[in-house]
């Protein structure tokens, strides 16, 4: 395998492949779009899932009190200070980002894709948010732009499901790939290494299903705890564990030489801000993961796909 497939990594990197489909720089435009979740909202519960933050996940996505088309230059102007001839995908990223009436969606959707620079979207979104008028809606703007739709799985295991306060599980997750999927639309899965009472075994078991699933991306995130989430009321009654450097590292080499080659890989660890992370603080220098990542696939050989075969 020559150790450069990919650009300069060992792994198919979102920066590598929208390079490859657009011939340029693409960097993506993290709105709040004002949406909520039913797991917030008390349809499923007032809590939310337990690990998540109060922006609904959102905690770098444009000012919640501005409306879109502020979010949307405010934030672009940022980004350009890093890449000053980039192109954009529109990413509707806070909360439950299908979680609205469809003529509601299809006005946000429609404003972003006719934005100057603007390639194509992606839309965050739970699996239990997808009914048949928006599944209808997307497959219209997936005829006409590039779209992709995150969908947050977490944990294939119910036990991990129920112990978060997920409010679905891995059957109603496939349910709404395989929707997606008939219309042909891009799907990336998130996942999340260091839940509460995961083993290894677990995590890793959660990372090869998803290796034999139709999806098309991934985004693989560390466990953070962060201030004012239910997670950090339950580590304040007994504390929880939290994987080292060495175990997530280890782990995401692990799951990544078992995925598709062709499989986008969006994130191969999160961000948090740092006045309101608690633990694990070592996540707050990402570059150093990321790098020690790269040096671990390096050091073993080994690289995205190498073991697909043998799952």
């Amino acid at each position: 395998m020559n150790g450069n497939k990919w650009g300069e990594k060992r792994y198919h990197n979102l920066n590598y492949h929208l390079r490859e489909k657009f011939g340029h720089k693409v960097f993506k435009i993290a709105l709040d779009a004002g949406f909520t979740c039913p797991n917030r909202d008390g349809t499923f519960s007032g809590e939310g899932c337990y690990f998540c933050s109060e922006q609904g996940s959102g905690d770098f996505a444009g000012d919640r009190k501005l409306d879109i088309e502020e979010q949307f230059m405010q934030v672009k102007e940022m980004m350009h200070q890093k890449w000053a001839n980039g192109k954009y995908i529109a990413y509707f990223q806070a909360f439950s980002n299908t979680y609205a009436p469809v003529n509601r969606l299809r006005e946000l959707y429609e404003y972003a894709l006719a934005q100057d620079g603007v390639l194509g979207i992606a839309i965050a979104t739970r699996p239990d948010c997808l009914p048949d008028e928006v599944i209808a809606l997307l497959a219209e703007l997936n005829q006409k732009s590039y779209l992709w739709v995150e969908l947050g799985l977490q944990s294939i295991h119910k036990k991990t499901a129920l112990l978060m306060n997920l409010h679905y599980d891995y059957n109603v997750f496939l349910d709404s790939l395989y929707k997606l999927r008939e219309h042909n639309i891009e799907t990336c899965a998130h996942i999340i290494l260091g839940l509460p009472g995961e083993s290894s075994e677990d995590m890793l078991a959660t990372g090869k299903a998803v290796a034999k699933l139709p999806i098309q991306g991934l985004k693989i995130h560390l466990l953070h705890l962060m201030k004012n989430t239910p997670l950090a009321k339950m580590h304040e009654k007994k504390p929880l564990d939290f994987l080292s450097r060495e175990e997530y590292i280890k782990l995401v080499v692990d799951i990544l030489k078992y995925l598709p080659p062709e499989m986008v890989i969006h994130r191969l660890t999160g961000d948090s801000p740092r006045d309101l992370l608690i633990e694990p603080r070592w996540s707050l220098n990402k570059w150093e993961v990321l790098n020690l990542i790269d040096k671990r696939l390096v050091k073993l050989n080994t690289w995205q796909g190498k073991s697909y075969h043998d799952l």
